[in-house]
C-alpha cells in the first residue's frame, strides 16, 4: 500500500494525513490577486507553489476543482485609479491581465474558475444578512461590522487571544461594539464606487469577499484553502470567523506558502525591493524561474539574487542537456516525450506526498540524470531509456517538462530550433576549417560561440552544443 498523502495544516500546526470529503474528488480555494499593481516575483510564488499541489494532486488520481479568485475592488485599487485619474476598474483590469500573463508565463495551469469580487456583490450581501440574523454581525453607519468576541474560536487559526490584539485598522474603533470588530461593508465616500444594500451603499470588505467566493463554487464544506503566509492573519482568520459563524463548516485544511525575500526582507512594493516578473523574464527564461521557484519547500523562506536565480537556471539548463542527449541517442521517436506516470520513482512520489517536499524531490530527479549521463558514456541502452523516462515524468507533474504546454506552445521550442539552424552554420564552418587544417580560424569560430554563451563539446558522433547562459 502506497504511503499516505499529507500536508502541514496551519490551524492544527501539524502534518496531517489528507482525507478528503468526497472520495476522489478536491476542492481547493486560493487566495488569488488583489489587482493594485502588477505581479512581482513574491506574489506569484504563491500561485506557481499551489499549481505544484493541484498537478499532485491531478497525479494521485483526484478530480480537482481549483479555485483562484481576483480581488478586483480594494482601497489601494481606489487609491491607484485616483492617482491616474482613471475608472477603479481600469487599474483593476490592467493589473489582473499582467498577473494572467505571469502565471501563464511560469507555467500555471489556468484555475477552474476565477471569480471576481465585483461579479458577487448578491452572495456577500446574503450572508452579511445570515450573518446579522444569528447575531455575528451589526451594522452601524451604513457599515457592516463582524462581531469578533460573538464568536468562540476568534484568533485561533494564528494562535492569538482577542485582548492582545491590535485594533481593526478599517475604521474608526469608536462606533464598533469592539475595536477589533472588522468591516464586512463599507459605506460609500464621496467618488468612490459603491453597490446598493439593505444597509445602503457602499463596497465590499476584502474578508467577505473571499468567504461568499468560497462557498459560491465550493460549498459550504471544502478540502483545502491555501494562501501567503502573510494571510493567515487576519484576512484567513476573519474568512473562518465569517464562514464558520454563517453556518459553514469552510476548509479542512490551511495551507500557507512563506515569502520570497530580498537581503533579508520581504519582496514588496512599499519596500522598494519588488522585481516585476514582466521584467524578469525578459532576462531569465520563465522555464528556469519558475523551477527556481518551486525548488525550494513552498513553506521555506526563498531568498532571491540574481545569482542564486543563475546557479538554477545551469542546473536545469543540465537536466535538459541530458534529456536532449538521451533522446538523441534513443532514436529521437518523438513518442518517446510522451510522459509515462509509471515511470515515476518510489521516492519521488514519497517525497511529494511528505507535503510537497520538492527538495528532496529534487534531490531524486538529479541523482536521475546523474545516472543516466552515466549510461550515456557506456552507452547502455536500457539505462539511458529508464532515467529518460523517469526524468520526464518527474518534470511533467512539477510543471517543468520542456516538450509539453505551455513551453512548447510558447515558442521555447521554435526558439530553440532558429537557435540550433544557426549554430549548425557556425559548426559546418568550423568543420570546414579543421578540414583545410585552418585551426586558428576553427578555434575562433568555437571561442565565439563560447562567449555568447554556446558551448561546443567534440563527440565520436560529432559536434554538440548546449546553452550555458
Amino acid at each position: 500500500m502506497p504511503p499516505s498523502l499529507s500536508f502541514y495544516d496551519t490551524a492544527t500546526r501539524s502534518v496531517r494525513e489528507f482525507v478528503p470529503i468526497s472520495p476522489g474528488k478536491v476542492g481547493v480555494y486560493l487566495c488569488g490577486a488583489t489587482v493594485q499593481a502588477p505581479p512581482h516575483v513574491g506574489h506569484i510564488r504563491s500561485g506557481v507553489a499551489f499549481d505544484v499541489l493541484r498537478r499532485w494532486l491531478t497525479a494521485r488520481g483526484f478530480d480537482v476543482t481549483f479555485i483562484r479568485n481576483v480581488t478586483d475592488i480594494d482601497d489601494k485599487i481606489i487609491h491607484n485609479a485616483g492617482h491616474d485619474d482613471v475608472p477603479y476598474w481600469v487599474v483593476a483590469m490592467r493589473n489582473e491581465r499582467a498577473f494572467t500573463r505571469a502565471y501563464e508565463a511560469l507555467g500555471c495551469l489556468p484555475p477552474t474558475y476565477e471569480p471576481r469580487a465585483t461579479g458577487h456583490i448578491p452572495e456577500m450581501i446574503q450572508m452579511m444578512q445570515r450573518l446579522i440574523e444569528v447575531g455575528h454581525g451589526y451594522a452601524m453607519n451604513g457599515d457592516v461590522y463582524f462581531d469578533v468576541r460573538a464568536f468562540e474560536g476568534y484568533g485561533k487559526l494564528s494562535g492569538q487571544r482577542i485582548d492582545d490584539m491590535l485594533a481593526s485598522p478599517d475604521s474608526e474603533a469608536q462606533i464598533k461594539r469592539d475595536a477589533r470588530d472588522f468591516a464586512m461593508w463599507k459605506s460609500a465616500k464621496p467618488g468612490e464606487p459603491y453597490w446598493d444594500t439593505p444597509w445602503g451603499p457602499g463596497r465590499p470588505g476584502w474578508h467577505i469577499e473571499c468567504s461568499a467566493m468560497a462557498e459560491k463554487y465550493l460549498g459550504p464544506h471544502f478540502d483545502i484553502h491555501g494562501g501567503g503566509l502573510d494571510l493567515i492573519f487576519p484576512h484567513h482568520e476573519n474568512e473562518i470567523a465569517q464562514s464558520k459563524a454563517a453556518g459553514d463548516q469552510f476548509a479542512n485544511y490551511w495551507l500557507h506558502n512563506a515569502w520570497v525575500t530580498t537581503a533579508g526582507e520581504k519582496m514588496s512594493k512599499s519596500l522598494g525591493n519588488s522585481l516585476l516578473v514582466d521584467e524578469v523574464v525578459k532576462r531569465v527564461r520563465p522555464i528556469e524561474l519558475r523551477y527556481y521557484l518551486v525548488g525550494a519547500h513552498y513553506r521555506s523562506m526563498l531568498e532571491y539574487s540574481d545569482d542564486s536565480v543563475n546557479d538554477a537556471g545551469q542546473g536545469f539548463r543540465r537536466i535538459e542537456g541530458f534529456l536532449q542527449r538521451s533522446h538523441e541517442f534513443l532514436g529521437g521517436d518523438p513518442l518517446l516525450l510522451l510522459p509515462n506516470p509509471a515511470a515515476r520513482p518510489a521516492a519521488f512520489e514519497a517525497a511529494m506526498d511528505d507535503d510537497l517536499s520538492v527538495p528532496q524531490a529534487f534531490a531524486v530527479l538529479h541523482e536521475t540524470v546523474r545516472n543516466g549521463n552515466a549510461a550515456l558514456t557506456e552507452k547502455n541502452a536500457s539505462l539511458v531509456g529508464d532515467a529518460f523516462y523517469a526524468t520526464i515524468a518527474m518534470l511533467e507533474v512539477l510543471g517543468l517538462n520542456p516538450w509539453s504546454e505551455p513551453w512548447v506552445g510558447a515558442g521555447h521550442t521554435d526558439t530553440e530550433s532558429v537557435i540550433d539552424a544557426l549554430v549548425q552554420v557556425a559548426l559546418q564552418q568550423r568543420q570546414e576549417a579543421r578540414a583545410r587544417k585552418d585551426f586558428a580560424a576553427s578555434d575562433a569560430i568555437r571561442d565565439g560561440l563560447d562567449a555568447i554563451g554556446i558551448r561546443i563539446e567534440d563527440t565520436p558522433q560529432g559536434a554538440r552544443w548546449t546553452l550555458e547562459h
